[in-house]
């Protein structure tokens, strides 16, 4: 499926929001960074909110990732599980847009560090074949947003699927604020 017959813009650099009737469990409720998007290589990106409770330094040892020791470790996605990546997320504030860079090695990783952005490692990535993800956003299993400056902080990862999802609407804040389990209602 080309752009032309999806009728679909490139979402590179978009943000990928579980719709809340996305049950299963690698995607529920996950924010995800479009790294790549377009006709004739799919799509590629990072969750952003699946922490793994782990950093660098509880993974890897080396002089070379000493500077990267606290850098926390996300899962990514069910694709390469196998591999971890190190990404960089920053802000420009002139253009007020998202500023991100992936496959960093670990010296790119402690330099874009030492500029102020938000580094993290992630363990495995999100794929799509060409034409996969604009059938999932046809069958509204995804909603686009465009990036927030709040997912910078790695902090806010508890909320952030829900905090983007009540700002879109109030209906979307309505299913936001419902429980993971509905029996627990």
């Amino acid at each position: 499926m080309t752009k032309k017959q999806s009728g679909q813009p490139p979402l590179k650099g978009n943000l990928l929001l579980a719709d809340p009737g996305l049950l299963a469990p690698t995607f529920r409720r996950c924010v995800l960074l479009l790294t790549e998007h377009g006709p004739s290589i799919g799509a590629q990106g990072y969750i952003l909110n699946r922490p793994i409770d782990k950093t660098i330094g509880d993974l890897l040892d080396g002089p070379e990732f000493v500077p990267l020791q606290m850098v926390p470790v996300f899962f990514g996605g069910p694709v390469s599980r196998e591999h971890l990546t190190f990404g960089s997320l920053g802000w420009d504030e002139s253009n007020n847009s998202l500023i991100y860079n992936t496959h960093l090695s670990a010296v790119e990783a402690r330099r874009h560090l030492d500029e102020g952005f938000s580094v993290r490692a992630f363990v495995g990535y999100a794929g799509w074949s060409d034409g996969q993800l604009e059938s999932e956003l046809t069958e509204k299993s995804w909603i686009h947003r465009e990036p927030r400056r709040h997912i910078l902080d790695p902090r806010d990862v508890d909320q952030m699927w829900s905090r983007l999802m009540q700002e879109i609407s109030p209906w979307h804040a309505l299913q936001a604020g419902e429980p993971e389990n509905p029996s627990l209602n």
